[in-house]
């Protein structure tokens, strides 16, 4: 017994120490430099406040699109954002005021952590995130997100606004740059 206790031991010992050199790492949160995500935030889950969170999206969406098309980079798209935070505020609370809703909106670029989430064929893996972050209210209810930069969540077409990714082109040569600099 004493001897499988020994070869037991000496086995976990090695495993525990080779675990790294072999590729697994723990599971540790990370910042995910790459994107700026957006989530507007209802006030509640009352099919009221539900409703207006996608107009305010709708209105913000259509503000967003033509700023976002100018940014080259994360760090532009955060700059630029936080530039026009006011004018989010004020975009948010006239859509919510036109609908008879007292309470308003705050805007605010921040970093927070976010479970893994799905949109179209990307993942965005659990982590820490920096996004633009709108609260309708007391922003309790469920939120809507999607991808600012790079902008996967809109791209402006005619006056009409689709909720898809932008042009696959870009998208592809930006995640091969970025693959590139990961190597």
């Amino acid at each position: 017994m004493k001897k499988f206790c020994i070869i037991f031991f000496t086995f976990f010992i090695i495993s525990v120490t080779a675990l790294p050199f072999m590729g697994c790492k723990p599971q540790t949160p990370t910042t995910q430099t790459e994107y700026l995500r957006m989530h507007i935030r209802a006030d509640s889950n009352d099919a009221q406040a539900q409703d207006v969170k996608y107009l305010v999206r709708d209105k913000l969406v259509e503000y967003l699109t033509p700023l976002v098309a100018e940014y080259s980079t994360k760090a532009q798209a955060v700059q630029g954002i936080n530039a026009h935070v006011k004018e989010l505020e004020e975009t948010a609370n006239a859509v919510l005021q036109e609908n008879g809703f007292t309470y308003t909106a705050k805007a605010q670029v921040r970093t927070e952590e976010f479970p893994t989430r799905v949109y179209d064929n990307y993942t965005l893996p659990a982590g820490e995130y920096t996004a633009l972050i709108i609260e309708l209210g007391k922003g309790a209810g469920d939120n809507w997100w999607c991808v600012v930069y790079p902008p996967l969540c809109f791209t402006a077409t005619g006056g009409n606004v689709e909720y898809k990714s932008k042009i696959v082109e870009i998208i592809r040569k930006w995640k091969t740059e970025n693959h590139r600099k990961t190597q």
